[in-house]
């Protein structure tokens, strides 16, 4: 049976580890770090995400800047308001919650946020930085990053070891194969391309699924004792649930669970981590800021 890597507990860990860095950076500069939030139009997903970053902000000390607009809301206003943010001082952190309105360039958009207030790594300059050697990113995406932290404080090792990326976004799946890579994994990318992609996983010892379909990764495909993160989150139809569906990851977890040495559920995996992390590069942010002050 797998250990389960608990997401739920480590980013309550996370949290109070921060919530004390907040509070010695606030002792020694008397200020606080500042997370600023677009959201547009009234979409329930988008409320929710950006709800849960609220209260783990205000959880951890983090000042946090919600700047919610209608979905009519014209590109150009957007882009003065994105701006705006941008120039304030207050502000350490600033994400654009996905997806706009189909009216707007999301691209023109958050080509509008700064490489140092990049909170969510999507900046094509910190992808770059991430790809190549010598360089290090300011921030890297979220969700990549979380996968990362939990094989670290789960104490699963990657030097020399054969990880399999299931998708290549270029959210998760690219950006984390990066990551693994500069930890010396020997690093296999699947994609909807890819041939027999479980005689692929039966040889990993990390398996990162981040391909979007329920289920996909059986547990006949996992190596005994491999680590499996599972990013996917996906419904499937349940009517034994009083909502009439249930979330799943990306694998199999009930069959997977019989065989790796460790492993996510879904939910209570890497989602909460992924808060964390954004916080985590607010953080981080911040502390640039007021060093480089003094």
């Amino acid at each position: 049976m797998a250990t389960i890597i608990d997401g739920n507990a480590t980013a309550a860990t996370i949290r109070e580890e921060l919530k004390k860095e907040v509070a010695e950076l606030k002792e020694r500069t008397g200020k606080v770090p500042g997370l600023g939030v677009v959201l547009v139009g009234a979409r329930k997903d988008s409320e929710t995400y950006v709800r849960m970053k609220g209260k783990a902000a205000e959880e951890v000390g983090i000042n946090f800047i919600l700047k919610k607009f209608p979905a009519e809301i014209t590109q150009e206003e957007l882009i003065k308001e994105v701006r705006a943010l941008n120039d304030d001082e207050s502000v350490h952190g600033l994400i654009v919650q996905l997806p706009l309105p189909s009216h707007i360039n999301e691209k023109a958009v958050l080509e509008q946020v700064g490489l140092a207030k990049d909170a969510d790594g999507f900046d094509p300059l910190n992808i770059g930085m991430l790809a190549m050697k010598g360089h290090t990113p300011l921030s890297v995406p979220c969700t990549p990053r979380a996968c990362m932290e939990l094989l670290a404080r789960y104490n699963i090792d990657i030097d020399g070891k054969r990880a399999v990326v299931l998708g290549r976004s270029n959210i998760v799946g690219t950006p984390v194969a990066l990551m693994l890579l500069h930890k010396n994994a020997t690093v296999t990318i699947c994609h909807s391309r890819t041939k027999d992609p479980a005689a692929i996983c039966r040889e990993a010892d990390i398996i990162v699924a981040a391909i979007g379909q329920p289920e996909y990764v059986k547990g006949d495909w996992v190596k005994p004792g491999a680590a499996v993160i599972d990013v996917g989150i996906n419904s499937v139809p349940d009517a034994s649930r009083k909502a009439g569906y249930r979330l799943v990851g990306d694998v199999a977890f009930n069959e997977a669970k019989e065989v790796a040495g460790a492993i996510t559920p879904v939910p209570g995996g890497v989602g909460p981590m992924t808060v964390c992390m954004l916080l985590k590069q607010t953080l981080e942010s911040a502390k640039r800021v007021y060093s480089a002050a003094q």
